[in-house]
Parts: C-alpha cells; sequence; structure tokens
C-alpha cells in the first residue's frame, strides 16, 4: 500500500498515511481539525526483469558466425619503383 503525505493549510502540521488507492483522501487534521492538503512529490523507479540494460539488448553471437567471418589480412606494400 502507498504512503501518502498531507500538509494541514491552518496549523503548518506534515504527516504520512499509509493508505489503499481506495480510501478516500483524509479531509481534516488529526491535530487541529484543520483542512489538510495531499502533497505529491516524485516517486523512484526500479526496472525489474530482461531488457531494461545494455547487455539485455546485445545481440548475442553464434559459433557459426564467429568462425565464418574471414581473418582480415593486411594489404602488401607495393613494391618501390626506382
Amino acid at each position: 500500500m502507498p504512503t501518502y503525505q498531507y500538509a494541514c493549510t491552518a496549523c503548518s502540521h506534515e504527516f504520512e498515511v499509509v493508505q489503499s488507492f481506495s480510501d478516500d483522501s483524509l479531509t481534516r487534521c488529526p491535530e487541529c481539525t484543520g483542512e489538510i492538503r495531499k502533497i505529491y512529490s516524485a516517486v523512484g523507479v526500479v526496472f525489474k526483469g530482461s531488457g531494461f540494460y545494455k547487455t539485455d539488448s546485445v545481440k548475442k553471437k553464434t559459433v557459426s558466425e564467429t568462425t565464418a567471418a574471414a581473418p582480415v589480412v593486411p594489404a602488401a606494400p607495393a613494391p618501390k619503383a626506382d
């Protein structure tokens, strides 16, 4: 269940409440019974599973692909003509 932050508009009291998604938002401060507002902030994101890392998207070479490639031979220097 998510944790929500609230702040009272009358007494500036800030508090957190663990609530279900289906629960109604709170409307009254527990200290002064004044009106409260929900505070929204950035949340962290965690990616789990395959496909999220650089190494997951690299094409894997098979044995036949590595042996089929011809070796690179350097070009022979041209003979000097004097």
